[in-house]
């Protein structure tokens, strides 16, 4: 028991590195470097959620990181995969695309269409309210019910 304690204290202690950083995650591609990624790789894959900032060590940029390694789980199942760009004299494909102004936190559906910008940090409650308000995704647990 004292292991497992240990082990979950670990893991909130390095959420923090992790959203510096932008890892990916043992056993998971939820998180990629986004300033080398087209886009279209995650058509009717993936749903992009990108998060820009001028600088990993933004305090928003470090927020947003924080909520999403919180519900990573949540967006694993609504097949969200999150690229980061931190870099703004890179000009990143992403960057080219999307024109952040600083912050931003974008999420793109699978058909490939921009479907919500944010300039601020959002929960990653709010995150998965909006993804599943999505007709594809409503979709997705139609079948996914019938099928079990």
């Amino acid at each position: 028991m004292k292991y497992l304690l240990t082990l979950v204290f670990a893991g909130f202690l390095s959420a923090p590195a992790m959203a510096q950083e932008a890892v990916t995650l043992p056993g998971t591609d939820i998180f990629v470097d986004g300033t080398d990624i087209d886009l279209n790789e995650f058509l009717w894959k993936k749903r992009p959620l990108i998060v820009f900032a001028d600088s990993a060590d933004d305090p928003r940029f470090l927020q947003q990181m924080e909520f999403l390694n919180a519900r990573l789980d949540e967006l694993e199942a609504r097949d969200v995969v999150i690229l980061t760009d931190t870099d703004p004299d890179t000009q990143s494909a992403l960057r080219t695309k999307l024109r952040p102004r600083g912050f931003m936190l974008a999420l793109i559906v699978k058909d490939g269409t921009i479907y919500l910008r944010k300039p601020s940090p959002w929960d990653v409650r709010e995150i998965t309210r909006t993804i599943d308000k999505l007709p594809m995704r409503q979709q997705e647990v139609r079948e996914r019910r019938e099928a079990s």
